[in-house]
């Protein structure tokens, strides 16, 4: 007989610093894996280039995002300096309960709060292969101030205290073969016996 979780899709949070290259990463993983569907955020920051409205983050004004709020709409929220973040119950329950995959991109915060409410929520943090290669990534974007360089690392700090709650961690050294890794994370945690298919080989008394 089959285990009753099969039907139910795997929910998988990654996290990472800001410049780690989490979006390279995560565009390679959804290309190698065209069932795992990508969750998108609501914010309300502004887009930045080449971002579009339902595809990278549902941009919301910080007036439409409180309405939200009230609404009980989000499945977890955070504001990390004068932003709003947070995940819709819509882009996740209904595709979970359907056997859909959906893949998040979350920090440290909502990470958290997501795995309180979906204890068996798959949790990988990508890490840079050095700070200094990171710093230089974010210096590399062209949008850090010095003053705000100075509050990304400290941001940093703060996060990487956190990396040890996550189930995996990866290095993005290079950006396939760290794709390739959460790939096959994703892949092996679909054959845990608590969530793959199982068959008694053998016959049963009635």
């Amino acid at each position: 007989m089959l285990n009753d979780m099969q039907a139910k899709g795997l929910l998988v949070v990654i996290s990472g610093f800001s410049g780690v290259g989490k979006g390279t990463v995560i565009q390679m993983v959804l290309d190698e894996l065209p069932t795992l569907r990508f969750s998108i955020s609501c914010t309300t920051r502004a887009p930045r280039a080449g971002e579009e409205n339902g595809v990278n983050y549902y941009f919301l004004s910080e007036e439409e995002f409180e309405r939200k709020i009230e609404e009980g709409a989000f499945v977890e929220y955070t504001r990390t300096f004068t932003n709003y973040y947070g995940t819709l119950k819509s882009e996740i329950d209904g595709p979970i309960s359907s056997g859909v995959d959906i893949l998040l991109e979350l920090n440290v915060v909502g990470a958290k709060n997501l795995k309180k409410l979906y204890p068996d929520c798959v949790t990988i943090f990508v890490q840079p292969p050095s700070l200094e290669a990171l710093k230089a990534r974010l210096i590399g974007r062209g949008s850090e101030s010095p003053e705000s360089l100075e509050r990304r690392l400290r941001e940093i700090e703060n996060e990487s205290k956190d990396i040890p709650s996550y189930d995996y961690v990866v290095t993005n050294t290079v950006a396939r073969t760290c794709a390739d890794e959460i790939v096959s994370i994703i892949k092996s945690e679909h054959l845990r016996t608590d969530r793959a298919a199982t068959q008694n080989i053998f016959p049963t008394e009635d």
